[in-house]
């Protein structure tokens, strides 16, 4: 079973809490025995996948497999191609270069308000861009723009291979169709 969850901001990637003020996993109603894919930051959003099937992991989550990723992030300036050219390449981040990636820039997607506000400023703009990684280090996408000049504000994964958030909405989860497990790879 390879269930598709679209985790909202301020909740922790696993099933135990390490504090009692913390949100996990096991407030979403998920049939025993799936855990997470990969993980989200508690301060991301969007796509996780929970599986019972331990193949998957090694499938999605090793680079060489070069298994695409999205992710769109609001960050702080307007964007450049510069900044894009940059990310695309790859920066060293905690003493690592990072592998090519896609970058684009985005105009406003539209995503509803997350539930806690990003930090406004009306006097600095902020604008999107979209990331295709095949990696996944510790907090990568965050460092990677705030390297480039753009500290990240805001970040949804939307997308793992061809399978996208499509309409579900924060905090919903279903279990894939056979169709669906096709698009993760």
């Amino acid at each position: 079973m390879i269930l598709a969850f679209n985790k909202p901001y301020g909740v922790l990637s696993q099933f135990t809490k390490e504090k009692p003020e913390h949100h996990t996993l096991a407030e979403f109603g998920f049939p025993k025995h799936v855990y997470p894919i990969g993980r989200l930051d508690w301060d991301s959003e969007g796509l996780l996948l929970l599986s019972d099937e331990k193949e998957w992991n090694n499938k999605l989550l090793n680079p060489q497999h070069d298994h695409k990723r999205t992710y769109h992030v609001q960050v702080e300036g307007i964007a450049t191609e510069e900044a894009v050219s940059k990310l695309q390449k790859g920066l060293v981040i905690q003493g690592c270069k990072t592998k090519l990636c896609q970058v684009r820039l985005l105009k406003e997607p539209g995503y509803l308000p997350r539930s806690v506000p990003i930090r406004f400023r009306i006097s600095v703009p902020t604008s999107w861009i979209e990331l295709k990684l095949i990696e996944g280090k510790n907090r990568q996408v965050r460092r990677m723009t705030a390297k480039a000049g753009f500290p990240a504000l805001r970040l949804l994964r939307v997308a793992i291979g061809m399978l996208n958030l499509d309409d579900l909405t924060v905090g919903e989860w279903r279990e894939l169709s056979s169709q669906q497990r096709k698009l993760l790879l």
